[in-house]
């Protein structure tokens, strides 16, 4: 797919046009979703339920606001303060977290764990907030709350190089599924590392080591790890060729060791996991965005908002449309009628400028016959067809 980069659309002026998601003074930077957004935004997340689900991971949810001692354990006070928010609750300063991963040490800190257990895989759609400047907010791209998607693996020392390799999997599995080609890179020690620099050696060993073995490529971004581990970043790439920075995977051996993270293992010894954090998307919001800019709102059968508008030529063809609308619900099709007293032209201009992937025209003719008339999104009309014929075309490219 190419698009010319004077073609293109932001993803604002497409959100507005096919009615996603808006902006409000009442809430600058985070967004508000409309209908058809949701549609959009539960069909990624649908995708990454059945996916981790499958890959082995547990679904959890922490809280959005925890005390603020929480945070300066965790290491996160000391290099995002500034950037979160706050709230007194009970005489007691609480947090709004600009991350899930203290959460999710609770969660494995909540009983005594075997070594038989791990790996343990929790993954979370993890609404966080973080404060940016009213000037550098964009759309969906620049946002103060935002949905990531978390996940934080607890592994033995011999599993991380095997864990960290289905990841990779995992997360060429997500891009393939979009037709994103990606870039890769390893970001190493920065200057406000926490913890030791023989543990941060043995980590960015581990994660330079998978990356070799598996034969990918990739560039060294010297520094620009997160303060608790080096990270594997992935960026990929638009439709215009442009480079966006989404997944991640980092490797943590303070974290635990704050919180006191401990398993037994075959000798009945107490041992400290070692955490990998990592997303895929980066956050849903941001995602949203590049996708819209990547398929300017045309958007794959699957994924697409509306998948089937049917547009009736008269009143008097409303009522078979009714019923091709509810045939096609029946299958599990997103289905709209337009049964609108306006022009069939104007209709259809409509329509295509909501970028549905399918029109069906509906008229005397047709009715007649049982046919439809079925034309497809920058393609054009492709013919008449019976409802058990569309329903193949339909199922063949879902």
């Amino acid at each position: 797919m190419s698009i010319k980069a004077e073609e293109r659309v932001s993803h604002q002026k497409l959100g507005q046009q096919l009615e996603l998601f808006m902006s409000s003074e009442e809430a600058p930077g985070m967004p508000l979703y409309l209908p058809k957004g949701m549609v959009l935004r539960n069909e990624l997340e649908n995708l990454w339920k059945v996916k981790h689900q499958r890959a082995g991971y547990q679904e959890i949810k922490t809280p959005i606001m925890m005390k603020q001692e929480l945070w300066e354990q965790s290491g996160h006070w000391d290099h995002y303060h500034e950037n979160m928010y706050f709230a007194n609750v009970d005489d007691q300063r609480y947090a709004i977290k600009p991350m899930s991963c203290p959460g999710a040490v609770l969660i494995f800190n909540s009983k005594k764990r075997s070594y038989r257990e791990l790996p343990i895989r929790y993954a979370e759609l993890g609404l966080v907030h973080r404060h940016e400047l009213s000037g550098s907010l964009n759309g969906l791209l620049r946002v103060r709350a935002f949905t990531q998607d978390d996940a934080h693996l607890f592994v033995r020392e011999d599993q991380i190089e095997s864990e960290i390799d289905k990841v990779l999997d995992l997360v060429d599995e997500f891009y393939s599924e979009f037709g994103f080609s990606y870039k890769i890179e390893l970001s190493t020690r920065p200057e406000d590392f926490m913890g030791s620099e023989e543990a941060w050696d043995q980590a960015e060993h581990a994660l330079e080591s998978v990356l070799k073995n598996k034969g990918l490529d990739y560039q060294v971004n010297e520094g620009d790890g997160a303060f608790y581990g080096p990270k594997i970043d992935f960026h990929i790439l638009d439709s215009l060729g442009r480079s966006w920075q989404c997944g991640t995977v980092q490797l943590d051996f303070q974290m635990p060791e704050k919180f006191e993270c401990q398993y037994i293992d075959e000798n009945n010894q107490l041992r400290q996991p070692i955490m990998i954090h990592r997303a895929i998307y980066g956050s849903i919001e941001r995602f949203m965005a590049i996708l819209l800019e990547h398929f300017q709102g045309s958007f794959p059968l699957w994924l697409a908002p509306v998948q089937v508008k049917i547009i009736p030529i008269a009143d008097a063809h409303v009522s078979y449309a009714e019923k091709v609308k509810q045939q096609l619900e029946q299958e599990g099709y997103r289905v709209e009628v337009d049964d609108r007293v306006e022009k069939i032209g104007l209709k259809i201009r409509e329509a295509a400028l909501q970028k549905h992937p399918y029109m069906l025209i509906v008229g005397d003719l047709e009715m007649e016959h049982g046919k439809l008339s079925v034309r497809k999104h920058k393609v054009g009309v492709i013919g008449e067809m019976g409802m058990d014929e569309l329903l193949g075309h339909l199922k063949s490219e879902r």
